[in-house]
């Protein structure tokens, strides 16, 4: 989320006064501010949460209503389902033009109860009601959304290429040594990513190289020895990691529709991903990338890529020109920038 925030509020700064309302996590960069252009205003909603808490959520939405009527806003764009109610409490359409961007509904999620995915559904569909346009990061995701609201669209997710070319300038790529293939993924080690079957993987595998680009709260799921977790860096080393590797996994639980994804695809990385939405919005099975079901299937592939029995420097290609063609955040905010002038008048 926050490399898609970037990219999206520089690319939109260049022709739009920019405002990025935002509170930080513990996998935020400590010098995040660095990131955005300067012309790009940033403003901290200091008590807001990624889980519910009904009073610092009430307070947040007071935050939030003050900042509205100290900037007076034309469009206000909401991103992730929390910011998405915070918002839609907080502020009137008579306000500003809403738009609202879920990045994964809550009630995707598969860590919860029935209670609660039922509950931020119900959520979901009373705050519908409001005059909001929905703009769903994947195909996927747009499915989900016309169940919520018919004032819905998508426009994918994007990923800057010209800070992807800076990011690897100067790097040398590994030559790909079959026998000893790299393989890797990149996030926070969390439920969401399924580090159980990141694990498993890596134990069939006992000669390869496994690496884990980020931390989080399941690191110590991670037993298997030959994986080594890397923690937290920067954008531009975790590009540089990634890019030294061969393999990109991806056995997430749910997702929108991943950042990481599209930075593996582009830099040419072979990716084996689950059968959830987003991943299987990207990923055409077999032609710029794979998509596996059971951890079996991940074995095999692996195996397959091992003994050259797939064309892997055809799917490397036709994933990168997936990424060039389809997900590049320049055509991105230029989509964005219609619907925003289209406001009401969207869908």
């Amino acid at each position: 989320m926050f490399t898609y925030m970037v990219d999206i509020a520089n690319r939109m700064s260049e022709q739009l006064d920019v405002i990025v309302a935002y509170s930080t996590r513990k996998q935020t960069p400590k010098d995040f501010q660095k990131y955005f252009n300067e012309t790009v205003k940033l403003v901290e909603v200091k008590n807001f949460t990624r889980n519910i808490n009904p009073i610092k959520d009430m307070k947040a939405i007071f935050e939030v209503k003050k900042l509205i009527k100290q900037e007076k806003p034309d469009i206000v764009h909401m991103h992730s389902s929390k910011a998405g109610a915070i918002g839609r409490l907080a502020i009137s359409e008579k306000q500003a033009k809403l738009f609202y961007t879920p990045h994964s509904y809550a009630f995707c999620k598969k860590d919860e109860s029935n209670l609660k995915i039922h509950f931020y559904k119900l959520i979901e569909k009373i705050l519908g009601l409001r005059k909001c346009t929905t703009i769903a990061c994947s195909k996927g995701e747009y499915e989900e959304a016309l169940q919520i609201t018919k004032n819905s669209l998508y426009i994918n997710n994007g990923i800057d290429l010209e800070d992807m070319e800076q990011a690897i300038y100067g790097q040398t790529e590994r030559p790909m040594d079959r026998s000893h293939l790299k393989i890797c993924t990149v996030g926070r080690i969390g439920y969401q990513k399924n580090p159980m079957l990141f694990n498993k993987i890596a134990e069939m595998f006992p000669d390869m190289q496994f690496t884990w680009i980020g931390d989080g709260n399941l690191r110590e799921i991670l037993k298997s020895p030959n994986i080594k977790v890397l923690g937290w860096c920067d954008r531009t080393t975790a590009l540089q990691h990634l890019y030294q590797n061969d393999i990109f996994i991806l056995p997430s639980l749910w997702e929108g529709l991943p950042i990481t994804l599209l930075e593996a695809m582009y830099l040419k990385k072979i990716c084996i991903v689950s059968n959830v939405m987003g991943n299987r919005d990207v990923i055409e099975n077999g032609k710029n990338g794979f998509v596996c079901k059971k951890q079996e299937e991940y074995y095999q592939l692996i195996e397959k890529i091992k003994n050259a029995e797939v064309d892997y420097l055809k799917i490397k290609d036709k994933a990168r020109q997936t990424i060039v063609t389809n997900y590049n955040m320049e055509q991105i905010a230029k989509q964005y920038l219609e619907i925003y002038e289209k406001g009401d008048d969207c869908y």
